[in-house]
């Protein structure tokens, strides 16, 4: 991302324009009115990329012989998308279903919130909870008794780096507290800035602010949020959303109810 708008600024264009219009394209709150060209994106859309629900029998059928393993999003994906972070709480049937799940599969979270704030939402001791996009893991703790909690899986790669990313997030509430709707969250091993309740008139304003205050600190790089990479071949990417939008996932669901008939 950050090479993207290196190329841009060199090229004359505005050097956030790239990330702004990703995030215009990805934001369901931009959407229009329905008219038939978005009508016909839409069903191009569906059929690159087909709901899992429609193609759960080729899933299955690919997936035979193979060892599985379920690689879960949180927002979005086992709760709805809110305003505020905070407030998105899984329901007790998508508790269950991915409680259930879990007996059959080695089950991961994968999130880019922090990892034990995941966890207080979710509340399953079985699953594989991988918080800030990976750079801290933690295994399942059921049934272990007290002194085997040595054998738990517990990856913190950049614990280092955490008095750095407590300074940084101080740096930015203070940056972006002139935006109305930003809210910056301290994710422990990153650091998210939420759009979601600006005005997309100052989009560009904020990514600026935010560009500003990464480049002072070369050990931290910037990403936009929503990827998902499928390059390996060893597994089945879904997108959870109503809305189409850019992406590598094979198949779609439009909700978290879908995801848990899934399950």
């Amino acid at each position: 991302m950050l090479q993207n708008l290196e190329t841009n600024a060199a090229a004359g264009a505005r050097p956030n324009n790239c990330w702004v219009e990703s995030i215009r394209a990805s934001s369901p709150t931009h959407m229009k009115s329905i008219t038939p060209s978005l009508l016909e994106e839409k069903r191009a859309w569906i059929i690159r990329h087909p709901s899992a629900l429609d193609m759960f029998h080729e899933i299955t059928e690919a997936s035979k012989g193979k060892q599985i393993v379920m690689f879960l999003d949180y927002d979005g994906t086992l709760s709805p998308i809110v305003e505020n972070p905070d407030r998105a709480f899984m329901s007790g049937k998508m508790r269950r279903a991915v409680r259930q799940l879990a007996k059959y599969f080695p089950t991961a979270i994968v999130t880019g919130r922090c990892r034990d704030k995941v966890y207080d939402f979710v509340k399953l001791a079985e699953l594989y909870y991988a918080g800030s996009h990976g750079m801290d893991i933690k295994g399942p703790t059921k049934g272990l008794k007290y002194n085997q909690k040595s054998k738990v899986v517990n990856f913190q790669p950049a614990s280092e780096f955490l008095p750095l990313i407590d300074k940084v997030y101080k740096v930015l509430v203070e940056k972006t507290k002139s935006t109305p709707g930003a809210r910056v969250e301290n994710n422990k091993f990153c650091i998210s800035v939420h759009f979601r309740c600006v005005d997309e008139k100052k989009w560009n304003d904020l990514a600026q602010k935010v560009k500003e205050v990464v480049n002072e600190y070369p050990q931290l790089n910037w990403r936009q949020g929503r990827m998902i990479l499928r390059k390996r071949g060893q597994g089945f990417g879904i997108l959870v959303s109503k809305f189409p939008k850019k992406t590598s996932a094979s198949y779609s669901l439009r909700e978290p109810d879908e995801a848990r008939i899934i399950f």
